[in-house]
This record gives C-alpha cells, sequence and structure tokens, in this order.
C-alpha cells in the first residue's frame, strides 16, 4: 500500500467544552481532512456562561489551516442530547456518503483515521456492518487474532459508518413494541441476565424518558441484523468525563483509557460473525443488570404507577 492519506469527511460533534473541543480538534487536524462537518448545539438559558463557552468551541473550528471544506450545523437553541447529535448525524449524512464521527470528548490515536478509512473502504456495501468503532474494552482479557473482530454491540466513542446504515435509524424507535412481540431480545441476547438491560432501556427511550440517541442506533442495526468491527486495540480515549459532561459525570474505569497504535497492514477476520468471547466479556462487564438493580428498577416502576394514580384520584 502507498502512503496513507486521509480523503474521508470527518464529523465532529461539540458543544459547550472548548478545553476537550480543542484536543480532539488538535487531533484532527494532524490528520488534516478534505471535509470536516461540525455539528453543534446550542446555550440552556439556565446555564450562566454557557453561551459564552458554546461561542469559544464554535470559535475553534475557525482555526482550520489546511485544504479543508468545513459545513456547519449550528442550533441556536437547545435541543439536547438525543434530539441535537441524532439531527446532526441526519443532516452529516445527507451530505455525505460516509464519514468519521467524533465527539468533543472522544480523543483519538492518529492510526484510528486511517483504520476507519480502511474498513469504510473494505465493507461498503457489506450490509451485515452497521458502523466501525474505535473503541475496545477488552482490557487485554480476550484473546483478539486479527486487526478486528465482530461485536453486536456498538461502541460509539469515536466510530464511523455510511448512509446506507444510518437510513434506518429512528430516534424514536416505533418499532420497538412489535420487536418485542417477535421475540427479538429473546434470539438477540444470549445471556438472560443482560435482557432486562435492553429492555428498560429501550421501553424508556420508546417512552421518551430518556435523553439519548444512541441506544436507538443499536435497536436499529439489531433489527437489521448487522454488526459492528471492533480494533483489537483500544484507539479513543474519553477525556470528557467529569462534572461538565452531560451523561459521563462520575467515576468510571473507561475514563481517559489510554490509546495504543493499530499495525498495518491489517490483518483481516476470515468470517463475518461476531466475536463470542469478546461478546461475553462485553455482556458481563457493560450490560448486565443483577438481580438486586433489577428488585429496586422494579420497586421504582411500582412507586411510579402508585404517584400516577394517586394524582389521578387528587384531580378528580
Amino acid at each position: 500500500m502507498g502512503e496513507y492519506k486521509l480523503i474521508t469527511p470527518v464529523a465532529f460533534i461539540i458543544f459547550n467544552r472548548p478545553d476537550t473541543t480543542a484536543r480532539v480538534f488538535a487531533e484532527i487536524a494532524k490528520v488534516r481532512p478534505p471535509k470536516l462537518l461540525v455539528v453543534g448545539d446550542g446555550p440552556r438559558a439556565s446555564r450562566p456562561g454557557e453561551l459564552e463557552q458554546v461561542a469559544v468551541a464554535r470559535a475553534i473550528i475557525e482555526k482550520v489551516d489546511w485544504p479543508c471544506e468545513v459545513l456547519t450545523n449550528f442550533s441556536e437553541v437547545n435541543l439536547g442530547c438525543k434530539r441535537r447529535v441524532s439531527s446532526g448525524i441526519d443532516w452529516v449524512f445527507e451530505q455525505v456518503e460516509e464519514a468519521i464521527i467524533l465527539e468533543d470528548d472522544c480523543l483519538p490515536h492518529p492510526t484510528f483515521f486511517r483504520f476507519c478509512q480502511e474498513m469504510l473502504e473494505r465493507y461498503r456495501y457489506d450490509e451485515r456492518v452497521a458502523m466501525i468503532s474505535g473503541d475496545n474494552f477488552l482490557f487485554d482479557r480476550v484473546s483478539v487474532s486479527e486487526s478486528y473482530y465482530f461485536s453486536r454491540y456498538l461502541h460509539i466513542w469515536g466510530w464511523a459508518s455510511w448512509r446506507r446504515a444510518w437510513k434506518d435509524y429512528d430516534v424514536k424507535i416505533r418499532d420497538w413494541p412489535q420487536a418485542q412481540l417477535d421475540g427479538l431480545l429473546a434470539a438477540y441476547i444470549r445471556r438472560s441476565g443482560e435482557r432486562p438491560y435492553w429492555l428498560q432501556a429501550f421501553d424508556e427511550v420508546h417512552h421518551g424518558l430518556l435523553d439519548t440517541w444512541d441506544y436507538q442506533w443499536v435497536l436499529s442495526s439489531w433489527l437489521q441484523s448487522r454488526l459492528a468491527i471492533m480494533p483489537e486495540v483500544n484507539l479513543v480515549s474519553n477525556i470528557g468525563f467529569g462534572q461538565t459532561a452531560t451523561h459521563t459525570t462520575g467515576a468510571s474505569i473507561y475514563a481517559n483509557m489510554p490509546t495504543k497504535e493499530i499495525e498495518f497492514p491489517l490483518r483481516h477476520p476470515r468470517h463475518v460473525f461476531p466475536h463470542l468471547s469478546a461478546d461475553e466479556f462485553t455482556a458481563k462487564g457493560h450490560f448486565t443488570i443483577s438481580w438486586r438493580r433489577r428488585a429496586l428498577n422494579k420497586a421504582k416502576d411500582i412507586g411510579t404507577l402508585i404517584l400516577n394514580s394517586l394524582s389521578c384520584m387528587l384531580k378528580k
């Protein structure tokens, strides 16, 4: 292979954190993408000083100093995580057929971009593949013999995809009730202890209780029987954990994970099939709700029903 050059568009999702935005932008600048699509949410009126922070973060994009077409999609009002990210990615794939996508707290290793570009090209027309992730959360506990593996799970701290896959995304997951009737979780999730996690997540998203966009991406991919590509080493570090984060506000073993160079040429798996050991490890660590947690959730649901009933009685 000749000298590598990035030709893939990069989408950059920013908000109100100039410090992390500047660090991620610096890594993007090193690879000099020919097209940069920037999505930004508007400030919350209830947060003093956020208007200024949003403005400073957006001004960082003006530092592009290489030949690059810069497109922006900035909201002047606050849409929230669910609506802003999902509508922003909708807009990205209205402009381009494929893209590498980074949020303002996802710091990539330089080889992340080449990895994504090669995977986008190799699996461009393969409907079995939904996306390419830059994340590896296996902590060297599971052996991966090739440069990447296939997974049922979609990690989105630095990723890439195609218009052909995103077109099936539905932020309201309107197909979820029918998917339940069709037994999707029983068919797709091997571990019974994992099913309550996804049942709760999809139910809450479907009823508008979660301000998030990513569970919808998982469900849309599962409904199409698609897999994600995961690298053998971790290529992206989430530097956004803390009080200013929208969701990642607490301490976590996934915060500020070290990244490592992925070696080229890539060693490709022979088959497009999920790595069962890796997915088993992921399910146990990420997506299993303990019996105690399930009991607490059940009690919470009962409490909510009681409060709703009392509220209705008082209104009569």
